[in-house]
């Protein structure tokens, strides 16, 4: 076979870039499971181009790991543990010792492969005695929504904090009720991500015991405070969550957040206060989204959006004197206009009940949350899956960032992949 380096070249370029492109539509609002599918399709045709070069694809790959990029070390973690040859998967596994970012990326390319193909590698990583391998182990076990066993209780308990953290998270993914004694014994953990992860893991397994110690991350300025207060909103009474939400909002500490748990909490008697953030340039395309979580409105396709202000500026500047280099967090959000959706909600929020809970227009329900994982948008999804567990304690999580195909399948009428 005719082997043409640059066309090898271009193969592993592109499935690394399509790779970053996914590893951020997953959690965007304007990607869903089709978009997602035509992406994941996209990169498979790379990678299968490198297969088909074989020695001289891994070469390439290999050469290109050394930018220390994410993407590259998907592409090449993909070829690796394909492959099962010994000597590749442990270069991978040398290759991101120490980076969180790269271990991210190598757990997804083992989350791409059907499990059947990487169980036996995975269960040496997890038997390792590093604890970097216990986690990308524990992680790719959870991402294939696949039982770890008694031996995740063990781990649980863990003397490594990012082993407990990881298995505390992968508790609640895979819906190991039995755990919840071991999980509850761990809201005092000394580290706050086994903290987050034991309370979220508990209310997502059914258990009010996690929503207190869930209100107490935002007690703190905390990295994990807006899924925190998500989570315990879907568990709380309406009525003590209305009120909880409120509070946050009259503070401009956490006024995002009372905005984002509106959406989560899905009650419609939140719509009037979210008009009325719609109004400062600052609150108003999260004060949308969590309108549309409520009411499935698309704004834009209702053509209820407004032009940017003019004077309004977030995101880094070309200024070199800016210190502010954060990205737009509302960037693919789309503005607005209060006034259209006022009148829009003056003529249709008899169709809505206050008190009840919606999600993307209808009452939330197994049969909705499955309609919005097949047709929603990527955090309506994931809000989908959330609720779905919810309703079914025990039950997995539902992947929302697994390969487009995979999910497809699952979803079906039926639906079982068998891998």
């Amino acid at each position: 076979m005719n082997i043409i380096p640059t066309i090898i070249e271009q193969h592993v370029e592109e499935a690394s870039f399509n790779w970053f492109l996914r590893d951020n539509a997953v959690t965007e609002p304007d990607y869903n499971l089709v978009d997602l599918a035509y992406l994941d399709d996209r990169i498979e045709a790379n990678i299968d181009g490198l297969r088909i070069a074989g020695e001289a694809g891994w070469d390439i790959c290999l050469e290109a790991m050394d930018s220390g990029d994410p993407g590259e070390i998907f592409t090449a973690g993909v070829l690796a543990f394909e492959s099962r040859i010994p000597k590749r998967m442990d270069s991978m596994l040398a290759a991101v010792e120490g980076d969180v970012a790269l271990q991210r990326a190598l757990c997804s390319a083992l989350g791409w492969i059907n499990f059947r193909q990487v169980a036996t590698s995975v269960n040496k990583i997890l038997e390792a005695d590093l604890a970097f391998l216990k986690c990308i182990g524990l992680s790719v076990y959870a991402i294939h929504r696949q039982d770890i066993g008694a031996g995740l209780g063990i781990y649980i308990s863990h003397a490594n904090h990012k082993v407990r953290s990881r298995a505390l998270k992968a508790a609640g993914e895979l819906g190991r009720i039995d755990l919840l004694h071991k999980i509850r014994d761990r809201f005092s953990d000394k580290d706050e991500k086994c903290r987050f992860y034991a309370a979220w893991s508990a209310v997502l397994l059914g258990s009010n015991a996690g929503i207190d110690p869930l209100k107490r991350v935002l007690e703190t300025q905390s990295v994990y405070e807006q899924s925190a207060c998500e989570m315990a909103v879907r568990k709380m009474d309406n009525g003590e969550a209305v009120q909880w939400l409120n509070k946050l909002g009259r503070q401009s500490s956490t006024i995002r957040l009372a905005i984002n748990g509106y959406g989560a909490l899905g009650d419609p008697q939140a719509i009037p206060r979210l008009i009325e953030m719609m109004q400062t340039p600052e609150l108003a395309r999260p004060a949308g989204e969590a309108f549309s979580m409520i009411t499935g409105v698309d704004i834009t396709y209702m053509d209820l959006d407004a032009d940017a202000p003019e004077d309004f500026h977030a995101g880094p500047t070309e200024d070199p004197e800016d210190e502010d280099v954060d990205m737009d967090p509302d960037e693919d959000l789309p503005w607005p206009d209060p006034e259209l959706i006022s009148a829009w909600w003056h003529n249709n929020k008899q169709s809505f009940q206050s008190g009840r809970r919606y999600l993307a227009g209808n009452v939330i329900s197994s049969e909705n949350c499955m309609h919005v994982l097949i047709n929603g948008f990527q955090r309506q999804r994931m809000a989908g899956a959330l609720e779905l567990a919810l309703l079914h304690p025990g039950r997995p999580l539902f992947e929302v960032r697994a390969p487009g195909y995979r999910q497809q399948r699952l979803l079906q009428p039926g639906g079982e992949i068998v891998e």
